[in-house]
């Protein structure tokens, strides 16, 4: 029997010097910042006390986590300085209303079936504070534990198969009873999202400016055609944005993540910029939206349980918020196709978020050609002046296997024009 996750009719996310975070950031963004989950995940937080309504209706639909992970009791303040915990964000294909007047034929010829395309691992570090998400492709080939379903029945064990046919095997508990077992990381809490919520979140802050690079993206399978240079997108234009496979790069899959990676980096810039934070009318929109578009597990339902998870991000520098892809080889079984984890190249990643270390990137930005770091000019007739030195931090440098971006930085797209 389908449960709250399986339902059609509950919208889907696309598939295929430092900055110190605002202080306001600790007053009314920091809840939001958990349910945006697949977009900026845990970079914003609202405070309860204003919305408890609204947040409440959170936990409508939620489901249990097989395994669950020891949590902290809910109450107020920020969650205990000295405990991590983690977040899986899944964003399904399913199609809801307003995506299948979006999308016509490819919701319609869809075969009842819901994939998780979008894999996110949300880790917060035990104080000083730091975020790193982990981006899984979807076709990355794992091995899967045996799992419960919602109705509790139990899935079969499978020694290897597709991460995004997981959720429609066994649900998003199944999903992160896997990637726990892969990353030998604790899932305290998950979220689901859905093609419409990412429709309905980007419209709710106005849009999102990106950036485009190469030859523009034009990609007619995903209905987005945007010359060089920087575009606001919202509505089906951020949908088509982060859904292209074909526009960007050399048109795979792992392209489209470090393409996705950059548009969440913006968002999350414009959720904590001030142009947001004292506009409360954008505030208030935004979280009846988050709270209509996503389907938490039971975990993440109390609103008490946001707050202390909102409140123990105040602190975190651009600089320490991470997105990485996680690293991978090409599959013997599928080259080309199919993709296999690089646990050599992974060790070093979870070793630094068990133990808490800031991570370094020594990789690209991107994989497979699809962003490059934003180099503006320098204005005619002025030079630059050295940055002071300082003493540099200790951080887990990480093996160039792994790409991906800070939030400090600022990336474009290097579009192509597919046909």
């Amino acid at each position: 029997m389908p449960g709250p996750l399986d339902d059609p009719k509950r919208a889907a996310v696309a598939r295929h010097a430092d900055l110190p975070t605002p202080s306001a950031l600790s007053t009314f963004l920091k809840l939001l910042g958990v349910a945006l989950g697949v977009l900026v995940v845990s970079s914003v937080a609202v405070a309860s006390f204003i919305v408890i309504d609204v947040l409440n209706r959170v936990g409508e639909g939620a489901v249990a986590l097989e395994d669950d992970a020891e949590i902290a009791p809910p109450s107020l303040g920020a969650y205990p300085s000295d405990k991590a915990f983690s977040i899986l964000i899944v964003g399904t294909d399913e199609c809801g209303e307003i995506s299948t007047q979006l999308l016509g034929e490819r919701c319609e010829k869809a075969d009842g079936g819901s994939r998780n395309d979008v894999n996110l691992l949300v880790h917060v570090s035990a104080a000083p504070r730091n975020v790193t998400v982990v981006s899984f492709p979807r076709d990355l080939m794992v091995e899967v534990p045996e799992c419960t379903r919602e109705d509790g029945s139990t899935a079969s064990a499978m020694s290897k198969a597709p991460l995004n046919s997981l959720f429609d095997h066994a649900g998003i508990s199944c999903v992160a009873k896997t990637i726990s077992d892969l990353s030998e990381l604790p899932i305290e809490f998950a979220a689901k999202i859905s093609f419409d919520g990412v429709i309905s979140i980007t419209d709710a802050i106005g849009g999102v400016e990106v950036c485009v690079a190469g030859d523009g993206i034009h990609d007619s399978k995903a209905g987005i055609d945007l010359p060089v240079g920087t575009h606001t997108v919202s509505g089906a234009s951020a949908l088509a944005f982060i859904r292209t496979r074909h526009g960007v790069g050399d048109e795979s899959d792992l392209a489209r993540i470090s393409n996705q990676q950059q548009y969440m980096s913006r968002l999350a810039k414009k959720i904590l910029s001030a142009e947001t934070l004292t506009d409360p009318a954008k505030v208030l929109r935004l979280m009846n939206t988050v709270a209509d578009n996503i389907v938490p597990s039971e975990s993440l339902s109390n609103p008490l349980t946001l707050t202390q998870l909102a409140l123990a991000l105040k602190d975190v520098r651009f600089s320490d918020f991470v997105f990485a892809q996680y690293p991978n080889l090409d599959d013997p079984d599928n080259p080309g196709i199919k993709v296999v984890p690089n646990y050599d190249a992974a060790a070093p990643l979870w070793a630094a978020l068990v133990a808490g270390e800031p991570i370094a990137l020594s990789g690209d930005v991107s994989t497979h050609r699809s962003v490059e770091l934003a180099t503006p000019a320098p204005s005619e007739g002025t030079t630059e002046t050295p940055a002071p030195t300082a003493t540099p931090e200790t951080r887990a440098t990480l093996p160039p296997e792994i790409s991906g971006q800070s939030v400090d930085q600022d990336t474009c797209s290097v579009g192509n024009q597919a046909k």
